[in-house]
């Protein structure tokens, strides 16, 4: 029988709806056999994780999210590229808990400017009632969830592709460092740099594959291949584009819970996420000691 896992998944340590004790439980009573809790710039998920998936026998795995930026020229270059980072340990060190932080100091003042951002397009987003959604680190989803409430926008959706989305005319970016930098950091911490939902990257095929190559010099490891924004062909092609360029393929349904109500854990958008087991095996294998 195919075991199946979920190597990205977020709580409400970050901008996930579900706390990290009930992230573990749901995983149990789904039949995942292990689980990354990969919250945005924070560890804290998967620290507080740890004895309740003990307790059901889940396998948890150590990852975080981590946002950079494209180093390419021009407009390119503020687009995001999201890493996924397992394996680091649950105890970093003094730089990188540092880093961190400011990582999520960049996030709140992110908000800051983009709560005024929208109250400069008229519409009534006060940053006060948008970290009310966020119980720890607020993000975009939160920022979408108040849109919703105010009735600016159907759907999350909509959220994104009005205002909160790197093409909408109200998105502000976060002062990211380069990718090839975050990758090398996390290199540095014996962790496994994997870039994530790569469809977001927006580029065309071959500009994107001379992206990954570019970061595949600096030391990345792997592609996510399953994602609930990845129909089966396109999984098809970033698997066949992984092993043309020695990736390792990762893959997960990116859960948040309410906040993305039609994405399930361990399967995604309508069943399209099936990671299988080995997947995790083959990561250790060729990355942990």
């Amino acid at each position: 029988m195919t075991q199946f896992i979920d190597l990205h998944s977020h709580t409400t340590e970050s901008d996930g709806s579900l706390s990290p004790s009930e992230l573990v439980a749901l995983a149990a009573e789904t039949g995942l056999s292990a689980l990354a809790i990969t919250d945005h710039d924070t560890l804290s998920g998967f620290l507080q994780a740890r004895e309740p998936a003990r307790a059901v026998g889940l396998d948890l795995v150590c990852g975080i999210e981590l946002n950079t930026r494209m180093s390419l020229d021009g407009p390119l270059n503020r687009r995001a590229v999201h890493l996924l980072a397992y394996f680091l340990s649950a105890d970093p060190p003094a730089a990188f808990a540092k880093w961190l932080e400011g990582e999520q100091k960049d996030r709140r003042d992110r908000n800051a400017r983009l709560a005024a951002m929208l109250r400069s397009h008229g519409l009534d987003v006060r940053l006060e009632e948008v970290e009310l959604r966020g119980k720890s680190l607020t993000g975009r989803p939160h920022f979408a969830r108040v849109l919703v409430e105010k009735g600016y926008v159907k759907n999350a959706e909509e959220a994104f592709a009005k205002y909160l989305g790197e093409q909408a005319p109200t998105y502000v970016e976060r002062q990211s460092r380069t990718a090839e930098e975050v990758i090398g950091i996390v290199r540095s911490l014996s962790g496994v740099p994997v870039v994530a939902h790569p469809v977001r990257l927006s580029l065309p095929r071959e500009q994107e594959r001379a992206l990954l190559l570019k970061y595949k010099a600096a030391g990345l490891a792997g592609l996510e291949i399953y994602h609930s924004e990845h129909p089966p062909e396109l999984q098809a092609y970033y698997h066949q584009l992984a092993a043309e360029l020695e990736l390792l393929p990762t893959g997960g349904s990116d859960f948040h819970g309410e906040i993305k109500r039609d994405i399930d854990l361990g399967t995604g958008f309508e069943g399209n996420v099936r990671v299988p087991l080995r997947f995790l095996d083959d990561l250790r294998s060729a990355f942990v000691k």
